[in-house]
């Protein structure tokens, strides 16, 4: 995967205001007209007018007014005649600066170029100009009916090229055709005032500005057909080698539900997978998984009758990259099919964040070297499996159309850049544009229904239509709509297909035993949606998004990439709407985990969603609320009272984490999975979270009715769990046979993490309690009653606390990771630098059991969740006993961005550095090599909090804020928001070259 410039191999230019000024002609032409019609006209108006249509044009001027066809004729001629009068005077020296220059620079460079102008009069005036034999395609009003903002004329011109679309620059000056080159796959030079591209350069990386053509260079061009370093994720060649990991690279989503990066038309041995948060589904070991989704991006073209499929034909040319600023995705083939026919290809998706049930794939398909057919089948394949399991039971499929849902708010409402919930449409009944399908689990019975619709237009049409769609494919389990079209060079064929997903989850109970009401219900999503409006929302949505949760990072264009890409995979699993689902350890992305929920949810992700989308955040810790009962059962069938909540939770809370699974080395020997029995740290690391939120959110209403109960259930886990022993004499307190964050070391006895973090629960319980019955005193008698919280179990909780065994030396600074670990064998620092491989595979699970050698770094992590309660001695010590024995490149992916975080602490900012690009590169470096089995979604909240907490070092400190940079030598900058009691704060930080930092913390 590149990450670099695109390859530029043509350009192609507008005509009026970037070739000549016969835009000011034009203007004359229309001035004249409108006052001889005495309509206003002005320069502003005129505006408005440019690079669109002579009758879009008058249509402006006219401003409402009503004229029959055969008047709006008459006026277009007029001005026409007008126009063409002023044309004679055009001569060479009517090339606006630096055209012709430019000119002779790209022919001296053997670069090709070709114009594209609505005008019907472009031939006769390049011919005047001197440039038509230059020019190697004109594509003018005669070429394509569709005219811009339609992609249209761009990819005529392309076609005439003989240059892949995606590797064209379009040189424009009008906002419509820059709109154009953007829809047509190809990147933007945009020539004018910055006012008029103001907000388009804002929204899209592919549009560069400057005011005119005078001394551009052939570099400047290139680097305006780059992609943006800082906001694109590129592939720039397809290898069926890293076919699954970039599946996970291209994920996209929106909070509701999740789509790998496979491809509309299918490939061999992919791992097409869809995932939606809370439908899950029963399984052997695994206990219960989030099933996979009948496959929504089925689109099937064939050219001629030959199937377009990267394993078959030509690929002569591909791209593929995902612009998180949008949240779309976009792919660019030029295909030549076994019977030598050559069509480029753009396919351009996207997941509706504003309207979380939807989504929608737009496919341009431009004939180039031959008249083709093309055929086009999109459908909706209820055949799919979760690798080879079947969990639906297909139950009924059809046609229909629905009615109108109402319009999305506009402007767009305030918060925190997530629109309310959608409500479902109402109605539906036959009609051929749309395909419905709806199915059950076969287990748990949760009923979905999908529903798809599609349109076409083609360049000999002047506005989309459904004419040649009809639902021909009813095959049981797989309904489909078709388009055949016929298309000469240069003509493109544009489909738009939208779908919608809604499950028995959505509506209310009663609905939801009625399978039809879920098909009317999602087919109501798609009544009245178009395309343009859908995606403009979307993106507009983006927009706010990143408003509120992106940091910037000046002086390194990877660190700036993947930071934004690990957010972006973070926010497009967080469910904006729904309080009874979470974020699984490999988010929606991948069969890793089964869609299970851990630890990384709390301690990893929920501090960026906590500082900069706190409702989102107070959604994934009601989950943990709603599974209270399963947490309970937990504790009881453990022998324990109060909560102890699962090590991997799902839909209930009760624990899901296998018991045995197959060897990965060896299928026919069973290992015992004891994580879930013996990995008890979770239920701290939920209050953890919940204290975390309460004091950045100051939601006392939280605290008061979910939090402080989830809390104090944890308490009563903790002081049943501990053992009560002996120990010179003195009562203590001891957690044996556990497993902490280092998940090399099984069943040891008081490791450190757990010990300190039981601790810390049943202290902060104690204070809880206080709180409650301060401020709330109803609540604290509600739960004292529920809970049976006596004065003897509080004066227990305090007890355990303070006798907790923690193996600190506090002459030394020294935490001991748990029992007898320094005893253990020691491993030859030169492995740890030179394995291939994780050390636990090179040792096996109980020979690295049997050594000192971390997964991750348990104290470190320790360290860094309560930073300020040790000392530099403490922190030194632990860092120079863990850190050179941990398995950093193989061992856990939660532990780098800690790592990092934590060298910050001792100011070491480089090797920070180090470890935080680690983390960074997870997924789209895949240095571990498992990044096909979906995203590191730890890493993904984990890279937040090394920049934020350890390169920014942002603390709260009681009611104050401190910021104490430690940034890398070759980070310029360090900008970000966060949220902190209602109000958002902006943090600037800009390392100064003399040394030392200029920083800013204000309030929005």
């Amino acid at each position: 995967m590149a990450r670099s410039a695109a390859a530029l191999q043509a350009i192609i230019f507008d005509l009026d205001g970037v070739i000549t000024d016969t835009a000011e002609y034009h203007f004359r032409a229309w001035k004249r007209l409108a006052d001889e019609e005495e309509l206003p006209f002005d320069r502003e108006m005129n505006e408005r007018c440019r690079g669109i249509t002579r009758r879009d044009s008058l249509m402006v001027i006219l401003d409402g007014r009503a004229e029959s066809e055969e008047r709006i004729g008459e006026l277009m001629a007029r001005k026409q005649r007008y126009y063409e009068a002023s044309l004679d005077q055009l001569s060479p020296a009517d090339l606006l600066p630096g055209v012709a220059a430019l000119l002779d620079r790209l022919d001296e460079a053997k670069l090709p170029y070709a114009l594209a102008s609505a005008s019907k009069n472009a031939r006769s005036v390049c011919e005047r100009l001197g440039i038509a034999g230059r020019l190697a395609v004109i594509a003018d009003g005669y070429s394509v009916d569709r005219q811009k903002p339609f992609p249209d004329l761009f990819r005529f011109a392309a076609a005439g090229l003989g240059v892949p679309a995606a590797r064209c620059l379009v040189v424009e000056d009008a906002a419509a055709g820059a709109d154009a080159g953007l829809a047509a796959g190809m990147p933007v030079l945009a020539l004018g005032p910055a006012e008029r591209f103001a907000e388009m350069t804002e929204r899209n990386g592919r549009v560069t500005r400057r005011d005119d053509l005078r001394g551009v260079t052939l570099a400047e061009l290139e680097a305006a057909a780059a992609f943006d370093a800082g906001w694109h994720v590129v592939q720039t060649d397809f290898e069926p080698a890293t076919q699954h990991h970039m599946e996970t690279v291209f994920t996209l989503g929106n909070g509701y539900f999740a789509s790998r990066g496979t491809f509309e038309e299918g490939y061999p041995g992919e791992s097409s997978l869809t995932l939606a948060h809370g439908v899950w589904d029963d399984i052997p070991l695994f206990f219960t998984e989030l099933v996979n989704l009948p496959n929504w991006l089925h689109v099937r073209l064939t050219v001629d009758g030959d199937m377009f499929r990267l394993d078959q034909g030509r690929m002569l040319d591909f791209q593929r990259y995902t612009d998180l600023r949008q949240g779309i995705l976009r792919r660019a083939v030029t295909w030549q099919a076994p019977n030598g026919k050559t069509v480029d290809l753009h396919f351009e998706r996207f997941m509706a964040y504003p309207r979380e049930h939807v989504a929608a794939i737009r496919v341009l398909v431009t004939a180039v070297s031959h008249p083709c057919v093309i055929g086009v089948s999109a459908g909706l394949d209820g055949h799919v499996a979760n690798i080879d399991l079947l969990h639906w039971r297909l139950e009924d499929q059809g046609k229909g159309m629905a009615r109108p849902l109402p319009p999305l708010p506009s402007p767009l409402p305030p918060g925190e850049g997530v629109w309310p919930p959608r409500p479902m449409g109402e109605g539906w009944g036959e009609g051929p544009g749309t395909i419905w399908l709806r199915a059950q689990t076969r287990h748990t019975r949760r009923t979905i229904g999908v529903a798809a619709s599609l349109s076409s237009a083609t360049s000999l049409s002047s506005s989309a239509e459904t004419d040649g769609v009809t639902a021909a494919d009813l095959c049981p389990g797989f309904p489909a709509l078709t388009v055949t079209q016929e298309l000469k060079p240069g003509q493109t064929l544009q489909l738009d297909k939208l779908i919608a997903i809604a499950t028995d989850r959505d509506i209310d109970a009663p609905a939801a035993a009625n399978g039809a009401a879920i098909v009317e219900r999602t087919l109501g999503q798609l009544a009245g949606v178009s395309y343009d409006r859908l995606r403009a929302d979307h993106i507009a949505a983006w927009e706010q998004i990143w408003a509120a949760g992106d940091v910037l990072i000046e002086g390194d264009d990877e660190a700036q990439l993947a930071l934004r890409f690990n957010l972006f995979q973070l926010l497009v699993a967080a469910p904006q709407h729904d309080e009874r689902v979470s974020i699984g350890a490999k988010t929606l992305s991948g069969y890793g985990y089964r869609g299970h929920v851990f630890w990384d949810t709390e301690i990893f992700m929920l501090p960026y969603l906590i500082y900069t989308y706190p409702q989102t955040a107070r959604n994934m810790l009601l989950y943990r609320y709603h599974t209270l009962p399963g947490a309970r059962r937990k504790a009881a069938g453990n022998g324990h009272v109060g909560a102890q909540f699962a090590w991997e939770s799902a839909e209930t809370g009760d624990e899901v984490t296998p018991t045995w699974l197959p060897h990965w080395a060896d299928p026919k020997q069973l290992v015992r999975i004891w994580t879930g029995d013996i990995q008890i740290h979770i239920t701290a690391d939920i209050a953890y979270a919940i204290m975390q939120y309460w004091r950045v959110t100051g939601d006392d209403a939280f605290l008061r009715d979910y939090g402080a109960e989830m809390i104090l259930d944890g308490a009563r886990f903790w002081a049943s769990r501990a053992e009560p022993e002996e120990v010179d004499g003195r009562r203590r307190y001891a957690l044996r046979d556990v497993i902490g964050p280092d998940e090399y070391h099984d069943h040891v006895d008081n490791n450190s993490f757990t010990n300190y973090m039981g601790r810390w629960h049943l202290l902060t319980a104690l204070e809880v309690h206080d709180w409650l019955r301060a401020n709330h005193p109803a609540t604290a008698a509600d739960l004292a009653d529920r809970l049976q919280l006596s004065a003897a179990s509080l004066a227990q909780w305090r007890d355990v606390a303070e006798n907790m065994t923690l193996l600190y030396d506090g002459d030394t600074g020294l935490f001991d990771q748990f029992e007898g670990f320094f005893e253990r064998e020691r491993v030859d620092p030169e492995l740890f630098r030179t394995a291939d491989r994780s050390l636990q595979a090179l040792f096996g699970i109980e020979g690295a059991n049997e050594r000192q050698v971390l997964k991750q770094a348990d104290v470190i992590m320790l360290l860094c969740l309560f930073r300020d309660e040790f000392d530099r001695r403490t922190w030194q010590t632990n860092w120079d006993a863990y850190m050179p024995i941990t398995d950093h490149r193989y061992g856990s992916s939660l532990g780098p961005s800690f790592h990092a975080w934590a060298a910050c602490e001792m100011g070491l900012a480089e090797e920070a550095y180090q470890h935080f690009m680690l983390a960074a590169r997870a997924d789209l470096r895949n240095p571990r090599g498992n990044a096909e089995d979906g995203i590191h979604a730890a890493s993904t909240g984990g890279v937040w909090q090394a920049a934020v907490f350890g390169f920014a070092g942002l603390r709260l400190m009681g009611e104050n804020r401190l910021v104490q940079p430690r940034l890398p030598r070759h980070w310029r900058r360090l900008a970000f928001s966060y949220h902190y009691r209602g109000q958002v704060y902006q943090v600037n930080i800009q390392q100064n070259e003399g040394g030392g930092y200029s920083v800013t913390h204000t309030a929005k």
